[in-house]
């Protein structure tokens, strides 16, 4: 009798054991089904045809990877919120822009046009210089899911777009001198110079202890000349005109001053700064030859759009372009 227990205790403990080694097999297989759905999922989403363009097409990815481009380009105008907030608003016409860009690439290879692969590096460069050092600039690209690569195909395409608009349209607007005196002549009361802050900004550099110094010698009315050789510190000059040409922490302090009056420190990034307001020039009308190239410029963009949107419009009647749901 103690035999038969025992082994039917044997048969038992054998029979757990199996059931334990089956059912981590079967647990194994579900997550690793789960894990391969996720992947599919995102593989398939990421594939996901958008739009159509003749005989092109537009994926999740490529509008993943547009607004990815744009975050990257727009960082150097752009921070945080501010950034976030541009692209947001952006992303309600991006699938358009992309037919657009679409067909702006394909009519510059029915034309031959090309590009200059060193103004490609120099925007690179350009772009790169918005970054402290190399890895971080690196980093910013993995984090958007992008590469050199697809860094440097995109504005190899920009310039290609660029390029094409340039030979089609820019090079055939023309904005004669008459058109400029006759705007001027109707909107000549609307041209306003705004009023004009001319400042001194002192780097007082990063340390607290010598930046609150040098504040304290200003404020207690030793010449700026005499402060800047005995601190051997850095002077340069500004203009501001109308708000929002700079960041906030500055403005609100530049247009709070009294000429000939010193502001409190402002600490940017690493160092610490004091504005002294030197001047404040009245807002004026401007007079014909200080308008002039002002108004080209704005008669010349607005004929621009026009002529783009009219080219736009002509290519697209000519083509295949379906957006899909």
């Amino acid at each position: 009798m103690t035999k038969f227990k025992c082994q039917n205790k044997s048969k038992i403990q054998k029979s757990n054991s199996k059931t334990k080694v089956l059912s981590f097999v079967i647990c194994a297989l579900i997550l690793f089904c789960h894990l391969c759905f996720g992947i599919c999922h995102l593989v398939f989403a990421e594939d996901k045809i958008i739009a159509v363009v003749n005989n092109d097409i537009i994926t999740q990815k490529d509008l993943n990877d547009f607004i990815n481009f744009t975050r990257i380009q727009l960082r150097q105008q752009y921070s945080g919120k501010q950034l976030e907030s541009r692209i947001q608003a952006m992303k309600l016409d991006l699938i358009h822009r992309l037919i657009e860009d679409k067909l702006i690439l394909q009519e510059a290879k029915r034309l031959n046009i090309i590009t200059d692969e060193s103004r490609v590096n120099a925007r690179i460069d350009e772009i790169k210089a918005g970054y402290r050092t190399d890895l971080e600039y690196q980093n910013a690209l993995k984090h958007q899911g992008l590469v050199q690569a697809d860094l440097e195909k995109k504005i190899k395409e920009q310039f290609l777009m660029f390029n094409v608009i340039e030979y089609k349209i820019k090079s055939r607007i023309v904005v004669s001198p008459s058109e400029v005196t006759d705007f001027f002549n109707s909107h000549g009361n609307e041209l306003q110079i705004p009023e004009q802050r001319e400042l001194d900004v002192i780097n007082a550099g990063e340390d607290i202890d010598k930046a609150k110094e040098v504040y304290s010698s200003l404020k207690g009315g030793a010449s700026l000349e005499d402060i800047l050789k005995k601190y051997a510190l850095l002077v340069d000059t500004m203009s501001a005109g109308e708000r929002g040409q700079f960041r906030k922490e500055i403005e609100d302090v530049i247009y709070g001053l009294k000429p000939q009056e010193y502001s409190e420190l402002v600490k940017i990034d690493t160092n610490y700064y004091i504005f002294k307001l030197k001047s404040i020039v009245s807002s004026r009308t401007q007079n014909l030859i200080e308008a002039r190239e002002k108004i080209y410029t704005y008669l010349f963009n607005r004929r621009m759009e026009e002529e783009m949107s009219k080219w736009l419009e002509e290519l697209k009647k000519k083509s295949y372009v379906k957006i899909f749901e």
